[in-house]
């Protein structure tokens, strides 16, 4: 194959705009199926985590042939915790698919992948998709998207996009809002025409970057990566230089190739093309594959730093070592750091206890969909509250900031305004929509976002909408006052009962039900006050043999609330943490006994007058 036949191209949207539906329509179109093989929604989404959340967390690669071209596919993930796979995706391709809802128009998310795209000088179709939505205004949103092109200061060429109109669910597409074809023919012509072949050096030394990790239980780990020059084969001696410039040499053990869904092993493969080798080791994200015999390293991947931290360390409550296969401080430190191999927007670093490091990343899903994994995986540990880096510049503290958008009915609007201006909010801009709701635009502090989420659901009783952006770091804006109530804390060991958590529901709103195993110094709710309160849910009723009317009437229970991993990790105060098992999780005070737990507030109190 010739580099002139080859389109490498990258998708890119913010979340729930539909990208992996249009690559599930672009490979049915193109015959990658049987006419009669069953094919799941979402098909590149194949992450247990990405089918129940209905996110894309991978980056992942696809190729189909069209009129004898080969198109390789690369789908990214829409969320702004993700972005670290967006920005390294983009050395990887030629040109981008930028989807945009027909309805919403660019959103925050839209802005930061595009702006990856245009500082590479990649060229953009855009894609306007749901076009079929009842709502839908193709013009709005063509016009906000140019604007936004202008606002990035694309050059001429880049905004002068072509326009494609699609419904990737039914699998249409068109020049023309009311031209519809029944299939993707025009965005194919269109990929074809407008994205360019990959400029590369057929007959050059060898040259390829590690951009994307895989690992098969047989095959060992699986670099992917473009071939910028030159031609790669099976059994070939090559050169690593890692970021610091070391060079090893390896020996390529097996070549692979993208069609469809599938890797197809090939003899050899030629520069324009994504590749799979197997056999190279301890290859890292950005290492450069090379000549051995002309060694010419590329410019390591650069991505943004990450914003929060929190501390994974060994499990230490009075439950350890029941329920995980992995519970040592060496297991975990190993894990961590596989993780940051694969994933450069993750930092891990080592403290001075040998049982705790700190994981720092891009947000709070970025960091518990790495919880969640571990957990998955049979990992035991246990992690504190995230809190945000803060940078040093010119002498000050500075903060990271988001912007925060926000969409909310006119009759919770009150609310919303109150709670991002107790968190520091700056509103930017405010703006009324169609069907009545109004759009906020704010400038956030990252750290008063951290448990935001959940207060805004309440606020709204579940029907607004949040997008938050990382925007930069300002000055630090001083105390932020974020939580409000404390929490309800079981004061011994036991087994919690139908008694004791009727007395303590009075006092709050409970997290566990009867039969639940507690210890000492473990929540078990949410107090309805500041400050926390130690309870007995595992009382039992002292019996007799006198008997009353109506004093035997069965006690009844509010259904304790279920805090999901998500739920539990922004719940977190500054002096508890988050143990997590394979079964279970459970939020715990650091210091467990009650009277130590008073000693230690006593001390604290003294040093803060």
């Amino acid at each position: 194959m010739k580099p002139q036949d080859i389109r490498n191209i990258a998708i890119i949207a913010h979340v729930d705009h539909g990208k992996t539906t249009l690559v599930d329509a672009m490979l049915k179109q193109s015959r990658i199926f049987r006419e009669n093989q069953q094919v799941a929604e979402r098909v590149m989404d194949s992450n247990d985590l990405e089918r129940e959340r209905g996110i894309t967390i991978l980056s992942k690669n696809t190729a189909i042939t069209y009129n004898g071209v080969k198109i390789n596919i690369v789908d990214t993930p829409g969320h702004a915790d993700f972005g670290g796979e967006v920005e390294r995706v983009m050395n990887m391709v030629d040109g981008v698919l930028l989807l945009v809802d027909s309805v919403e128009g660019p959103m925050p998310q839209t802005k930061f992948v595009l702006r990856h795209a245009l500082q590479r000088g990649h060229k953009v179709i855009v894609v306007v998709n749901k076009i079929d939505r009842p709502n839908a205004r193709p013009d709005y949103v063509v016009n906000t998207t140019f604007d936004l092109f202008v606002d990035l200061g694309a050059s001429e060429e880049q905004a002068d996009f072509p326009v494609i109109y699609t419904s990737a669910l039914t699998g249409v597409s068109g020049l023309e809002p009311d031209q519809m074809t029944d299939n993707l023919v025009p965005l194919f012509d269109s990929i074809l025409e407008t994205l360019p072949a990959p400029q590369v050096e057929q007959e050059g030394p060898l040259q390829l970057q590690a951009t994307l990790m895989g690992y098969d239980d047989y095959k060992g780990k699986i670099v992917i990566g473009r071939l910028n020059s030159g031609t790669i084969q099976k059994n070939q001696n090559v050169l690593r230089i890692d970021r610091e410039g070391n060079q090893h040499s390896l020996k390529v053990a097996q070549v692979f190739t993208h069609q469809g869904l599938q890797r197809v092993e090939v003899e050899k493969a030629v520069a324009g093309d994504i590749v799979a080798l197997t056999g190279l080791g301890d290859v890292g994200i950005g290492d450069t594959i090379t000549d051995p015999e002309n060694p010419q390293p590329l410019p390591p991947i650069k991505v943004e730093e990450p914003t929060l931290r929190v501390t994974f360390g060994v499990n230490t409550s009075p439950f350890a070592g029941r329920e995980g296969d992995f519970v040592t401080s060496r297991k975990l430190r190993e894990r961590l750091y596989i993780e940051a191999e694969k994933d450069v927007a993750l930092k891990v670093t080592d403290t001075e206890s040998p049982d705790t490091f700190l994981v720092a990343g891009r947000g709070e899903l970025h960091l518990g969909i790495l919880i969640e994994n571990m957990r998955r995986e049979g990992y035991e540990f246990e992690v504190s509250k995230p809190e945000v880096i803060l940078k040093k510049i010119e002498d000050k503290w500075h903060e990271p900031v988001e912007n925060v958008e926000v969409e909310v009915s006119n009759e919770h609007q009150g609310a919303v305004v109150e709670l991002l201006g107790k968190r520091k909010g700056q509103m930017q801009d405010m703006e009324i929509l169609d069907d009545g709701s109004i759009r906020y635009r704010y400038l956030v502090p990252t750290r008063g976002l951290i448990g935001f989420r959940q207060q805004f659901l309440t606020a709204t009783r579940g029907e607004g909408i949040m997008n938050t952006l990382f925007a930069g770091y300002q000055p630090h804006t001083g105390e932020i006052h974020t939580r409000d109530h404390g929490s309800l804390v079981a004061w011994e060991p036991g087994e919690a009962t139908t008694y004791g958590l009727h007395a303590a529901q009075e006092r709050g709103e409970l997290f566990i039900g009867p039969g639940t195993e507690v210890y000492e110094g473990m929540v078990v709710g949410q107090h309805i006050r500041e400050g926390d309160l130690d309870v007995n849910v595992c009382k039992k009723k002292q019996l007799t043999n006198f008997r009353a009317a109506g004093s035997d009437e069965a006690l009844r229970l509010e259904p304790p609330r279920n805090l999901s991993l998500d739920d539990a990790l922004e719940y977190l105060a500054d002096d508890e943490l988050l143990e997590i098992t394979p079964k279970d999780f459970r939020i715990r005070k650091r210091i467990l006994p009650k009277n130590q737990r008073r000693r230690h507030a006593k001390q604290a109190g003294r040093v803060k007058q």
